[in-house]
């Protein structure tokens, strides 16, 4: 499986997005996990880029949310929001780890 973050320069929540998936792959040699920066409008619209950090498992987004505006901002996953209904800037773990099992 490969695993691709799309993401901002600045993006606060990549930092802890890969501190997690790093801990959930460790050791795991049927996972290659790239990072690939978006810079620019034009690459925003070229990747189909709908905020940072988007996590894309060969090339498949596993945590679609409603189709908004594609450009440069954050991103929240309105999938694993908490009781009060506040969506963080990315996935559970438990999220995560669902995803990432391995396919049969």
């Amino acid at each position: 499986m490969n695993i691709t973050i799309l993401h901002t320069e600045d993006c606060p929540n990549l930092a802890p997005l890969l501190e997690e998936l790093h801990s959930l792959i460790d050791g795991r040699k049927d996972i290659i996990l790239t990072t690939l920066p978006v810079r620019s409008d034009d690459d925003a619209q070229s990747l189909g880029f709908h905020g940072s950090p988007t996590i894309l498992l060969d090339g498949i987004d596993p945590f679609p949310g409603p189709s908004g505006p594609v450009g440069l901002s954050c991103r929240s996953y309105p999938c694993c929001a908490d009781a009060a209904g506040r969506a963080p800037g990315y996935p559970t773990r438990d999220r995560l780890a669902a995803v990432l099992m391995p396919r049969s």
